[in-house]
């Protein structure tokens, strides 16, 4: 039963690929065949020493495993997919100006040092000018701005890496009956280690060094971003 109905004689009211899409000739079965693959034998000769035991002897290529388990659980899919670095926008490079858009300190301007193996930004305010310590940000949560700061001759210690950034595990679990009584009490606050805050000192006195070195740039990193109605950041020039 032809789908396309006529509009006048030898015109019809769908096209040619109209007509075949409604028809649905795309699902026909396909003329390409694939070659069959060819059969692997499941058992295989092997010889065997000894009068009495007839030379040779068939055995099963893959041994059955000895132990099964009792219920049937669903193995996780292996996947073959290896990991690729993530690559760094052309518009960061050491040095560059960064605007944060999520996060604690969301709308504040920091200066990109360098990438980290995990693919994260490592920026800092610095802390003596705008209050941002050393972090870990993501590029798809950041605005890379034309400013650009010389950092030429500093390379980040090599200590400061993701590692660096872990959260120290708490050692021992607390009991339901102190946890019960603990309610509604201020956790007790950790001292800010003495190491990571002498890596802040000595990555904001190179830093702040270089900005110094441009006028009004330590107030322009002290100010915040944001923008008003009928603003959009892809129309801005930074």
């Amino acid at each position: 039963m032809a789908r396309s109905r006529q509009l006048a004689p030898g015109i019809g009211r769908f096209s040619r690929s109209q007509a075949g899409a409604r028809r649905q000739l795309y699902k026909g079965p396909k003329k390409s065949e694939k070659a069959a693959a060819a059969e692997v034998s499941q058992l295989k000769e092997v010889k065997v020493g000894g009068e009495k035991n007839g030379g040779t002897r068939l055995v099963p290529t893959s041994k059955a495993p000895r132990f099964y388990p009792a219920e049937d659980v669903r193995q996780p899919k292996k996947s073959r997919k290896s990991p690729k670095p993530t690559k760094l926008r052309p518009s960061i490079v050491p040095g560059t100006v960064l605007i944060l858009l999520a996060g604690r300190f969301r709308g504040k301007r920091v200066v990109f040092l360098k990438q980290l193996d995990s693919g994260l930004l490592l920026v800092t305010g610095p802390y003596k000018i705008n209050g941002v310590p050393l972090r870990r940000v993501n590029q798809a949560y950041v605005i890379a701005t034309s400013t650009k700061i010389d950092l030429e001759g500093f390379k980040v210690d090599p200590r400061i890496d993701d590692a660096y950034f872990a959260k120290a595990a708490i050692k021992g679990s607390i009991s339901a009956e102190l946890e019960f009584f603990s309610e509604g009490k201020p956790k007790p606050k950790e001292p800010f280690p003495e190491a990571k805050s002498a890596d802040q000192k000595e990555v904001d006195k190179a830093v702040v060094a270089a900005v110094r070195k441009q006028e009004n740039l330590a107030k322009y990193l002290k100010a915040s971003f944001g923008l008003t109605k009928g603003q959009f950041p892809h129309q801005m020039v930074f």
